[in-house]
């Protein structure tokens, strides 16, 4: 199992933490790592793009020109796809680009997320993390202490509405708690920040 120090919120190491190899201590799979982030950028896709088409496009209701005898090519209406300001053909048009992913697939990618984090040396387990006040600084101040300087993943046992409306405004900064976790902000995010009630509870769910 591996050991990690715990810190407080100063920066300053409490306690040492044994992580559940089940959960921290697996060969990340990066083929299901990579599904799982596809999918989760395909699930946030609105789906919203649409185009005209030629029956869409105002206009257009007369024939231009008689069929036969002119030395034009025929034409029926001036909203077909070759005119200017006609309909587009094969355009876009509404439609949800979610789909699921098998639950052993998505559980294997989340704990493979988890456990290179810890692989990498990127992840820190504070004792506690809390705000008297609605405070940036206090965030701000913590992260220092710390020596997080890229983007963080700040997860929580909690929905601690003091700390999450403070880290709010911290550019590369991310809240959330362990029931919600998902392998992109895992990834995405450089350094994994939790609490250590989160991570038994995180172990509680998963080992």
């Amino acid at each position: 199992m591996a050991n990690v120090k715990v810190y407080d919120m100063n920066g300053q190491p409490v306690s040492d933490l044994e992580l559940n190899d089940a959960v921290f201590g697996i060969e990340p799979n990066t083929v299901v790592m990579h599904a799982a982030v596809v999918n989760y950028l395909a699930n946030q896709r609105q789906g919203t793009q649409s185009t005209l088409t030629r029956t869409e496009v105002s206009g257009g209701g007369k024939k231009p020109w008689r069929q036969k005898g002119t030395g034009h090519a025929r034409q029926g209406s001036t909203r077909s796809p070759q005119w200017r300001h006609g309909g587009v053909a094969l355009g876009p048009k509404p439609r949800s680009y979610s789909y699921s992913l098998n639950k052993k697939v998505k559980r294997l990618a989340l704990l493979s997320a988890l456990s290179s984090k810890v692989a990498d040396n990127d992840i820190v387990v504070v004792d506690a993390i809390k705000a008297d006040e609605f405070k940036t600084k206090t965030i701000v101040n913590m992260l220092k202490a710390l020596n997080v300087e890229e983007k963080a993943l700040i997860v929580l046992d909690t929905n601690d509405k003091k700390v999450i409306k403070s880290a709010a405004n911290i550019p590369g900064v991310k809240t959330t708690q362990y029931n919600t976790l998902n392998v992109y902000d895992i990834l995405n995010h450089g350094k994994f920040i939790v609490v250590k009630d989160a991570v038994a509870k995180i172990e509680e769910v998963y080992a």
